[in-house]
């Protein structure tokens, strides 16, 4: 899987940078051999993802060993901590840049045996473990790299966490796979992926939202080849500012821990805001509406798919269908060309009010349409005429409840509005800035805005 590591394009000095810390293919490799030569046979073993080099080498020198690597948030908590550490039964390593190792007699695993184990956020109970083998994790490298004509030409640049699919997954090892040069900027900060000088960059909406607030940062990005958004959706505006900043339009795609990246825009393809582009090659999509509705769940299938849920058959039994589908738990609907876009969770996002059903994503962008708009996020509370009705989270100035319901009705459909529209000083985001909706509904919320 690491083919620039095996010399497939050559050693450079600048191969990997992470937090203004430089190591070459050569280097990095050393490191992880040292790694993989201590760590040979363990059940499994646990990074603590910080953005380091030293992450980096100890996740490559776990998939040179065959044993599955579990990154670890460094700021979790000690509880967080514990639980993946015994759930894993993973024993936590650390890499040495000053140690060198040889080829040793380590042995990789085979394509479907496990090489990550990656936590979910644990929204409905303690964080499961996501087996993902090299087979997945290759196939949608490999899908990815054709997706966006990604090649070992480019400077990848990016600040993610390394405990997620996005930063780890895409933003390290699609760079040693491809052989693109990695600048991971420690933080991503606007002034940070300003100065990169990157031709390939990823972000999730908030990095890209604080892009598009400093004009001078976005216009540096012009230079670049594409802009990557993904772990939640790009809402419209920051999409439009992105384009009259930067000229590019930002290319968004769609998956899951358990899935990795199964839906994508094209490079050099027409891209729309709003949409999450078209399957990957092996990736076969289909949405699970209600008679006469157009949007439902979205389920999946292809070899980018998880391998279990470790230690859980029931909850890997659960999570996919009678014949076999994914279930994503996700709201979506397609159009004639196969084009996707994600409405929200069906937990939280789809609401059924007064006999209709609405889907959160599409108010949420008609409200940040609104000049005086900065976040927003809808709900559905219980309401005993309507079933549920529409309560709208906004970050704003200068602006009245009713005049953004008018404005949301002026927009989109009137039963799409806002029945009520409540004030905060920030919407609550996890690590890769999705929106905790749960916690809005919290009275410990409420009280701190």
């Amino acid at each position: 899987m690491l083919t620039a590591l095996t010399g497939a394009h050559g050693d450079r000095p600048d191969a990997v940078t992470v937090a203004g810390r430089t190591s070459s293919y050569e280097d990095l490799l050393g490191a992880a051999r040292a790694v993989a030569a201590d760590i040979g046979g363990a059940r499994a073993v646990a990074v603590s993802a910080t953005p380091s080099l030293e992450t980096v080498a100890a996740v490559v020198g776990a998939l040179l060993a065959g044993v599955p690597c579990v990154p670890v948030p460094p700021d979790a908590g000690p509880a967080e901590r514990e639980h993946i550490l015994r759930d894993s039964g993973a024993t936590p390593i650390e890499a040495d840049f000053a140690r060198r190792g040889d080829h040793g007699t380590t042995e990789p695993a085979a394509p479907g045996d496990p090489a990550l184990i990656l936590y979910t956020s644990g929204t409905t109970g303690p964080p499961k473990g996501v087996v993902l083998s090299s087979a997945a994790l290759t196939a949608d490298l490999d899908a990815l790299a054709d997706a966006w004509q990604w090649t070992a030409a480019d400077t990848l640049v990016h600040g993610l966490p390394l405990f997620h699919v996005h930063g780890l997954v895409l933003g390290v090892l699609g760079a040693l796979r491809t052989g693109s040069r990695l600048v991971h900027t420690g933080r991503p900060t606007p002034e940070a992926y300003a100065a990169a000088g990157g031709s390939l960059y990823f972000g999730v909406p908030t990095v890209w939202s604080r892009i598009a607030a400093e004009p001078q940062a976005a216009a540096a990005l012009s230079g670049a080849r594409l802009l990557v958004s993904g772990s939640a959706a790009l809402p419209a505006p920051v999409f439009r500012d992105l384009h009259a900043l930067s000229g590019h339009r930002p290319v968004e795609r769609y998956g899951m821990t358990e899935t990795l990246i199964t839906l994508s825009g094209r490079a050099g393809a027409e891209v729309r805001p709003g949409t999450v582009g078209t399957p990957l090659p092996g990736i076969r999509t289909r949405i699970a509406a209600e008679p006469g509705a157009d949007i439902g769940e979205l389920q999946l299938t292809g070899p980018t798919l998880f391998s279990a849920y470790l230690g859980r058959p029931e909850a890997t039994a659960a999570a996919h269908t009678e014949d076999g589908w994914f279930r994503t738990g996700d709201i979506a609907a397609a159009d004639a060309d196969g084009v996707h876009r994600i409405v929200g969770r069906a937990s939280l996002d789809m609401i059924k009010s007064g006999g209709y059903r609405i889907g959160a994503g599409e108010v949420e962008n008609a409200l940040l349409d609104h000049p005086r708009v900065r976040e927003a996020a809808v709900v559905g509370v219980p309401d005993p005429d309507l079933g549920q009705r529409i309560v709208a989270f906004v970050v704003a100035d200068g602006v009245t409840g009713s005049e953004l319901t008018d404005f949301v009705a002026a927009h989109l459909s009137v039963h799409k509005r806002p029945r009520e529209v409540r004030f905060i000083t920030a919407v609550p985001r996890n690590a890769m800035g999705k929106p905790q909706k749960k916690r809005l509904l919290t009275d410990e919320f409420e009280e701190r805005t």
